[in-house]
């Protein structure tokens, strides 16, 4: 999120903490803003208005209370929480304190899920009857803290990458969910978490979805997205296995720990996070929606629609910050009052989705759902 809120006019970087005293030092001086040595001490900021809290999963809760207490707005990281008790928690106290809420980045801010989503609301291609959505990444090989990889901890892709495909799939269909049958894979011993999940989703106007990822660093479905990668960027087909090539290097879990580290704000300046002038809009990988009348198919610089008689492209205008549906948003909430679309109870449905993809596969069994209203 570093290069949105540098470049979105409405955003000002004004404090922050962070465990890591370099991280925030380097803020302080790149910023020309406040660092501080704890969340209690940001938040009785009264220069700050709202809180980005991007801090590992397991703390979300604690961190979204105390910027409530403060009666600080809040944007937290997605997955909300790891259980829906936190969820509940969370959204109660921001309840109390009169603040916004929000949960996200997920990819379901992104412009070309949002302009689906328009078309679908139009009523011009019927109702939506089934979505599908593919993704195959290298995520469980780029390098992990170990509770990354520990399923009990928030770790492995279905806490980390399936509330972006499941907000997605929320965005476009046109009812709630109403259960979840899902299958998970845990494919190598040395990464001993979810890698790949499987989930049909069923909604309460009887549409379903197929939500299939893998983050095995094989097949790369940008390939689907004319080698957009998912922050918008252009990659190179021709480059191969990074991923796995470049974890070989750490010996040990602490070696990996340091790996990811050397890649973090702080170790590494706000320049090394800049993106280059040729960028679309950020993608989650495959999505086909079927509506009675067209199928959509939304992609990094607009949507394809397949219609009855003919197949057209609805394009999008370029993205002039990345990812400014977000702020947009936060600052309706914060400045204008309007009640978010990704809001408290919005990310506590999407973490029971995971929570009951989890139950699927451990059962074998459908897990109802009852959050999702």
């Amino acid at each position: 999120m570093l290069p949105t809120f540098v470049a979105h006019p409405k955003i000002a970087l004004v404090a922050a903490t962070d465990p890591r005293h370099e991280a925030v030092e380097s803020f302080s001086r790149e910023f020309e803003a406040k660092g501080y040595d704890t969340i209690e001490e940001l938040c009785a900021d009264p220069s700050v208005q709202a809180v980005y809290v991007a801090s590992p999963h397991q703390y979300h809760v604690a961190h979204v209370k105390i910027a409530a207490a403060y009666g600080k707005h809040v944007l937290v990281e997605k997955p909300m929480a790891l259980s829906t008790d936190d969820c509940l928690e969370m959204i109660s106290a921001a309840k109390a304190a009169s603040i916004h809420l929000l949960v996200g980045h997920s990819h379901s801010y992104d412009l070309p899920y949002l302009k689906t989503r328009e078309l679908i609301s139009s009523g011009s291609f019927g109702s939506v009857r089934m979505i599908n959505a593919i993704n195959f990444t290298d995520f469980l090989y780029r390098p992990r803290r170990p509770e990354e990889l520990d399923t009990l901890h928030g770790g492995g892709v279905v806490f980390s990458q399936a509330a972006h495909q499941i907000d997605i799939v929320r965005l476009l269909a046109t009812s709630p969910a109403r259960c979840v049958r899902a299958v998970t894979g845990i494919w190598d011993p040395k990464r001993p978490t979810e890698g790949a999940y499987n989930a049909q989703v069923l909604f309460s106007d009887a549409s379903f979805a197929s939500l299939t990822y893998s983050g095995y660093a094989h097949f790369d479905s940008d390939e689907f997205n004319g080698w957009r990668g998912e922050l918008g960027q252009r990659r190179d087909p021709d480059v191969y296995g990074q991923a796995r090539r470049a974890l070989k290097e750490a010996r040990s879990p602490e070696d990996e720990t340091n790996m990811k580290n050397r890649r973090a704000y702080g170790t590494v300046g706000r320049e090394e996070f800049s993106l280059s002038s040729d960028i679309s809009h950020n993608h989650f990988g495959l999505f086909i929606v079927s509506c009675e009348r067209a199928d959509l198919r939304p992609m990094p610089n607009g949507i394809f629609v397949y219609g009855d008689d003919e197949r057209w492209f609805e394009e999008i205008p370029e993205p002039r910050v990345p990812r400014a549906e977000v702020v947009d948003e936060l600052y309706e909430a914060v400045v204008n009052g309007r009640v978010p679309l990704h809001s408290g109870q919005w990310g506590l449905a999407t973490l029971e989705i995971c929570l009951a993809i989890l139950e699927s596969a451990k059962s074998n069994g459908e897990i109802s759902l009852s959050y999702s209203g």
